[in-house]
């Protein structure tokens, strides 16, 4: 077993280090923002499924719970996993192992799960940087300034450079600045969450997509509540992310396998819930939209108007700012949009600074060009994998802010990294734990095959609702999965090329007497 050089980094994070910084990537004020026009768009049999939004959030939160169980239990059976996560756990369970048959697919699971995960750590901040470029276009359109393209890439590379430099510095200064950001998305987050409560109770004259808070969060079909979970379970990544800090924690086994679970039930279970039953128990009839079709220009309202705009929270916060509030609606729309910005600053750190780490031990243990496993003398961060994927983090974000159906491409390529890692991770429980002495049935069998199910369902929910979606969605569904073909096909070619030039075997040599 490869195990981590003692020194390496220097351990700095406590268990409030550890879920600040899971926390940061969980951004709830970022991606209610973000993704609230994607789910109120999303239809079945012609009509939205927004009405179950509450409640597919609600059945993915169970799911994500079981996956993070699963990363709690490997991060408590193997801390010394350092810097490796998931990529470290699949070459240990296979090394824990005395027949032969498991010892000898080690190195060929882990890199495997390795590489995978790049689908997943190096597209996702790229979409973020590409998010904020969007929500850049709606503050400066607050003040009639309307952003080029060419300006709007620039801003993206910008950004991307900035979170690389502040990730270069080492995980300290980032957790710092996450602390920051998390302090000022969740008051936000309430405040906002108490305005669009309030004015639901204030007026009840007004027609409301819920006739009452029990409409919100009951399930209407069960359908719509597995079509939502397809984008509700886009919210909640990024809880496995502490695990990857383990070089870093003060304490990985106490405090890594807390801030898994605590992480997600801070930003999943209190803020996201609290947040999505608020907004939707307050969509009403009186905001609206425009929507031109064939040249003719109509009035839209309630979830219909949500639909048509490219910032539905901004519009439904300027809205009671104008009517409840004595027409403050512009400023508030501006001071939220400014909070969701920061929040995006720190889901990018929390992005370079996870993401690069599986990056690293790889490099460390030549899977990867051995640049990207080496640290920066001072400030003991992975620099060379830092500054690869600012820059990968650039490209995709500047792609993706080029249109609505780019940015979809790339999502639906991250995510289905998402869940093929975390279904490995999953099975990964069921062999570590063969044969345990303190194997439990339903923590290390019945939690992690409920998981592992799970995530290849969602998986397939995702890639058949998008493809018989036909038009663009089904267009860019099909470029994303061939993207993630031509990324295994590319990591398949590597590992035999790179394995001949090290001549070093596929399979793992057994040991003496197997």
């Amino acid at each position: 077993m490869t195990a981590p050089a003692a020194g390496e980094m220097k351990k700095t994070l406590s268990l409030t280090g550890l879920t600040i910084n899971a926390m940061a990537l969980i951004a709830p004020g970022a991606f209610l923002w973000t993704t609230f026009q994607a789910q109120v768009v999303q239809q079945n049999a012609g009509g939205t499924t927004a009405h179950d939004m509450v409640t597919g959030l609600m059945f993915v939160l169970i799911l994500a719970f079981l996956t993070a169980y699963s990363y709690a239990e490997l991060a408590n059976l193997y801390p010394e996993a350092g810097a490796g996560s998931s990529y470290y756990f699949a070459e240990a369970a296979f090394l824990d192992k005395e027949r032969p048959e498991h010892y000898r697919f080690a190195r060929l699971v882990k890199f495997i799960v390795g590489w995978v995960s790049h689908l997943y750590y190096w597209i996702y901040p790229g979409i973020m940087v590409a998010f904020t470029g969007t929500l850049l276009v709606y503050i400066l359109g607050l003040f009639g300034v309307a952003l080029s393209t060419p300006l709007e890439i620039g801003a993206v590379v910008v950004f991307s450079a900035v979170s690389g430099y502040i990730a270069f510095r080492g995980i300290s200064g980032s957790t710092l600045t996450a602390i920051i950001i998390n302090v000022i998305q969740l008051t936000a987050l309430a405040l906002f969450s108490a305005l669009a409560i309030i004015f639901r109770l204030t007026h009840p004259q007004l027609q409301y997509e819920h006739p009452n808070i029990l409409s919100v969060v009951l399930p209407h079909n069960i359908t719509n509540v597995l079509f939502q979970g397809t984008i509700a379970i886009l919210l909640l990544v990024g809880f496995e992310s502490v695990t990857a800090l383990g070089a870093e924690a003060i304490n990985p086994k106490r405090d890594v396998r807390r801030a898994v679970l605590l992480s997600l039930a801070i930003q999943g279970l209190f803020a996201y819930l609290i947040e999505y039953v608020a907004t939707n128990f307050f969509v009403n009839s009186s905001v609206t939209a425009q929507v031109t079709s064939s040249g003719t220009t109509t009035t839209v309202n309630g979830y219909a108007a949500a639909a048509a705009s490219g910032a539905p929270i901004g519009d439904m916060i300027k809205f009671i700012g104008d009517t409840m509030l004595g027409g403050t609606g512009t400023i508030l729309a501006l001071i939220l949009a400014a909070t969701v910005l920061i929040a995006l600053i720190g889901t990018t750190l929390a992005c370079l600074n996870t993401g690069v780490r599986i990056t690293y031990v790889m490099g460390r243990d030549r899977e990867m060009p051995s640049l990207l496993g080496l640290l920066h003398g001072k400030y003991a961060a992975p620099h060379y994998g830092v500054l690869a994927l600012a820059v990968i983090s650039a490209v995709f974000g500047a792609y993706g802010v080029l249109s609505a159906d780019n940015l979809l491409q790339i999502t639906l390529a991250s995510n289905t990294g998402t869940f093929i890692v975390y279904g490995l991770t999953n099975a990964v429980v069921l062999v570590a734990f063969a044969g345990k002495s303190g194997r439990s049935v339903i923590k290390h069998v019945l939690i992690p095959v409920i998981g592992l199910l799970a995530n290849i369902a969602m998986l397939g929910a995702v890639t058949f609702e998008s493809v018989s979606a036909g038009g663009s969605t089904q267009t860019d569904t099909l470029i994303a999965l061939a993207f993630v073909v031509g990324w295994i096909i590319v990591g398949a070619v590597w590992l035999v090329v790179n394995s001949t030039r090290q001549k070093r075997p596929l399979l793992t040599q057994a040991r003496a007497g197997t």
